[in-house]
């Protein structure tokens, strides 16, 4: 793997101090309405912290983990998690948001990558749900290229800019990432690298080494 730390983030657990961060990008009304189907006014502190309450109280962890995608210089770049963990039906909704500078970069690529092997491979779950709003290219393409698999639309579904758009609700099963992830590792460019945990961790990188695929 490069040694090149401009090309090098991580993934690592969403702290409260974390916040401003995630408040800075979400004053953008029109891409704030573009990502999130649920928020359609900028959020203060206090909203922030009530939004995200849940994900900093350890009772529960078992459902919702959230992570900030941190480059090298310890700027957060975007976040990634997974909602609605149920241990039952072995399924999540998973939501990977990144900072407008760095779109079409890879690193939501990896960061989903690496969100989807700890779902599969660490917590156990069998399937992974995700949705966007039908004009959102970003998003279809960066699924698409994870091998999600388009399940059905939601007519006018969501309101945004005084109009109904179309949501769309991609899955992706287990099985099927397992053969997507060797396929999608040899596509992908060494550079650059997203790491779950400490920055040397090879065993959960993005892309990870070939021979750990």
């Amino acid at each position: 793997m490069s040694n090149n730390s401009q090309n090098t983030f991580r993934l690592r657990p969403m702290e409260r101090a974390d916040l401003d961060s995630v408040l800075s990008w979400f004053q953008d009304v029109e891409d704030l309405a573009r990502f999130d189907r649920t928020t359609r006014v900028p959020l203060n502190t206090s909203h922030a912290e009530e939004f995200w309450r849940d994900s900093f109280t350890s009772s529960d962890a078992s459902r919702k983990c959230w992570f900030i995608v941190e480059s090298s210089a310890g700027e957060a770049v975007g976040l990634a998690g997974l909602e609605s963990i149920s241990n039952i039906n072995r399924d999540a909704v998973v939501a990977v948001f990144v900072n407008k500078a760095m779109r079409r970069s890879g690193v939501g690529l990896r960061a989903s990558a690496l969100v989807l092997d700890l779902a599969f491979r660490q917590l156990g779950l069998n399937r992974i749900t995700s949705y966007y709003r039908e004009d959102n290219h970003h998003s279809r393409d960066l699924v698409a290229k994870i091998g999600f698999q388009i399940e059905g639309t939601m007519r006018q579904a969501w309101f945004a800019e005084g109009e109904f758009q179309d949501m769309v609700v991609v899955g992706i099963l287990k099985s099927e990432w397992m053969v997507r992830r060797n396929v999608l590792a040899q596509e992908l460019d060494a550079n650059p690298i997203v790491t779950l945990g400490p920055n040397d961790c090879a065993a959960w990188s993005w892309p990870p080494q070939i021979a750990k695929v």
